[in-house]
This record gives structure tokens, C-alpha cells and sequence, in this order.
């Protein structure tokens, strides 16, 4: 067992961070980016302004980690394909199971996440930052789904002539934060209904009957 001990100002440092990225997605969800300054997420979190600065950088630095923190419900440094909830919908020999699993996990993501993905899609047009922010984000959601799309095709389980890749771009499409928060907060569905939906939609659109 590793009982190497931890830093104490290590720790400090890391809460800091947490404290800080918690109260930015607060501010950037009610306030939207533009109106959220580094001076008020200071404020928020009871820091110092250049104890921000310090920890990120730039306020596009901020909005990164809390996206970050929002997919993964915490801060371990785990990638999202290698997530408990990622690996059991893997491991499931039934193609709906299968679905089932990666629909219910990603709405618990969504849940977290989707207030703050809108925030940084509509922000992006007006900062290159952002922008390549928001690219990277689609990209790394379209990886994920890659590897799903990937296991259904590997079960037999896609429906005839559709590739993989065209399957992830389904995926990219029908469990996206775009789609999730139309549904949910302009529509108001509740996450449960989306839950049922979004994984009906995946089934009729991908697996073969």
C-alpha cells in the first residue's frame, strides 16, 4: 500500500482550485462567461483575485476545469472511458444493455455538465479561445462515443451497412448537451423522460432488429 504522505500545501492548493472552479460554474450558469469576471468568481469563492490568476491563468482556463469537473463529478484525474459507469456499459454483452448503460451514464453526466456546455457554446463565436474550447469538447464527446459505437459493432449488433463511425456521429448527435438542455430546460422534460427517450432513440437508430 502507498502511504506516502500527502503535501499539505498540495492539498491546500487543490482545494483552492475546487473551491474556485465551483464557484465559476455558479457564476458562469447564472451570469453566462462574458458577464463573469475573474474578480467576481474570486469574490465567490473567498479569494484573493491573483490567487486565481495564480491556479489557471485566464478565466477560459476556469471554464475548462469546471467542465472537467462537471463530466467527471469530481477532481480525480480519470479519464471518462476508464469511469466505473464507462466500463460496466462496456463489459455488457447485451447490445441494450449496453445502450441502456451508456444512455443512463450519460445523462448523469449531463445532468452535471450541460448548463455549463451551453454556457461555452454560446460564448465561442465571440473568442477563439472558446471556440477551440468547444471544438475540443465535441471532439473528446465524439472519442467516447467512438468507442461505444465500436463495441456494438463488435457484438453484431448494428444495424446493416451503418459503420461505426456513422453510428458515433449518432451518438455525438442524440446524447449531446445541445439536445439534452432543449429537451430538459426548453421543453421541460424531466431527466428521467430524456433518460428513457435518449435511449429509446439510440436503439431504433443503431441496433438491428
Amino acid at each position: 500500500m502507498d502511504a506516502r504522505p500527502v503535501d499539505g500545501r498540495t492539498a491546500r492548493s487543490t482545494a483552492t482550485r475546487a473551491r474556485v472552479t465551483l464557484a465559476a460554474a455558479r457564476l458562469f450558469t447564472v451570469h453566462g462567461y462574458t458577464a463573469t469576471s475573474i474578480t467576481s468568481i474570486a469574490k465567490e469563492a473567498g479569494v484573493a483575485a491573483q490567487t486565481v490568476y495564480n491556479a489557471f491563468g485566464t478565466k477560459t482556463a476556469v471554464l475548462k476545469e469546471a467542465l472537467d469537473q462537471a463530466v467527471a463529478g469530481d477532481t480525480d484525474p480519470v479519464a471518462t472511458l476508464d469511469r466505473p459507469w464507462v466500463r460496466e456499459a462496456l463489459a455488457a454483452e447485451d447490445p441494450r444493455e449496453l445502450v441502456r448503460l451508456q444512455v443512463a451514464g450519460t445523462a448523469r453526466v449531463m445532468l452535471r455538465v450541460a448548463p455549463l456546455a451551453e454556457v461555452l457554446r454560446s460564448a465561442a463565436p465571440a473568442d477563439p479561445d472558446l471556440a477551440a474550447l468547444w471544438r475540443t469538447n465535441i471532439d473528446q464527446r465524439r472519442t467516447v462515443h467512438t468507442v461505444f459505437a465500436r463495441a456494438l459493432a463488435d457484438r453484431g449488433a448494428l444495424r446493416p451497412h451503418l459503420p461505426p463511425e456513422e453510428a458515433a456521429d449518432t451518438l455525438l448527435g442524440l446524447l449531446s448537451p445541445e439536445l439534452y438542455t432543449l429537451y430538459t430546460a426548453r421543453l421541460g422534460w424531466s431527466p428521467d423522460r430524456w433518460t428513457e427517450w435518449a435511449a429509446e432513440a439510440v436503439t431504433r437508430q443503431l441496433l438491428d432488429s
